[in-house]
């Protein structure tokens, strides 16, 4: 099974699909490339939210009006991408916004300054729920943190996402199989927002990918989802 742990196919929530037309499109050029189960993962920011339920009906909704245009679609599972910003651990529910019905959270570093409080407040949601940590197109810290503050990310005990496009860009691509042939838990996802500029990906994948690499992917998530 091929998954997509990364995307905004939901209509209208954040900065991804416009309108549930786009959102059943994108999912149809997921299946073409072969892609069998989606997780849905919209923006939150904290400071852009009135509340974890607020943002949590707008998520139903969203989806609910997905769907609607096709019943027939499947597998398409809820999270979201959770940026992180000082005291977050401390919101209420924080904790619903993990991929639905697994232990997985997925992070986003800011595209700002390293700062070591980021770390802390991963730590203290995941072990405050048991949860385990998935650090979204964690490639993309390269832009913005130091080779000493990367080593501090890859300290993480978790799980690193990587984007399909890290594929088509060298840096980024050289950090990834880096990544891979020293050990570290990769999960691929398209990070899919549209059907232009940034389309579902999988093609990419699959052309630039080990097969080995793609397999030990699936393998950790099937760890965690049911």
């Amino acid at each position: 099974m091929l998954t997509d742990c990364h995307c905004h196919i939901l209509p209208g929530i954040d900065d991804g699909s416009k309108n549930a037309e786009m959102s059943l499109n994108m999912i149809a050029l997921q299946h073409q490339q072969g892609v069998e189960r989606i997780i849905a993962t919209p923006h939150f920011y904290a400071h852009r939210e009135k509340s974890i339920a607020h943002y949590l009906e707008k998520r139903q909704a969203a989806y609910e009006e997905m769907i609607a245009g096709n019943p027939a679609v499947t597998d398409i599972r809820l999270g979201a991408e959770v940026a992180i910003e000082h005291g977050l651990s401390q919101i209420a529910g924080i904790e619903k916004l993990a991929f639905q019905g697994t232990k997985l959270f997925l992070f986003e570093f800011p595209y700002s300054r390293f700062d070591q409080r980021y770390i802390e407040e991963i730590y203290n949601i995941c072990n405050d729920y048991g949860f385990i940590p998935v650090i979204a197109h964690v490639h993309r810290c390269l832009q913005y943190y130091t080779k000493a503050e990367m080593a501090k990310v890859l300290e993480i005990d978790g799980i690193f996402q990587v984007n399909n496009e890290a594929f088509g860009n060298f840096r980024e691509r050289s950090f990834c199989k880096k990544l891979l042939k020293d050990g570290y838990p990769v999960i691929f996802g398209s990070d899919a927002h549209n059907l232009d500029s940034r389309k579902p990906n999988f093609d990419l994948l699959l052309k630039k990918a080990k097969e080995e690499w793609l397999k030990d992917a699936e393998e950790i998530l099937e760890r965690y989802i049911p």
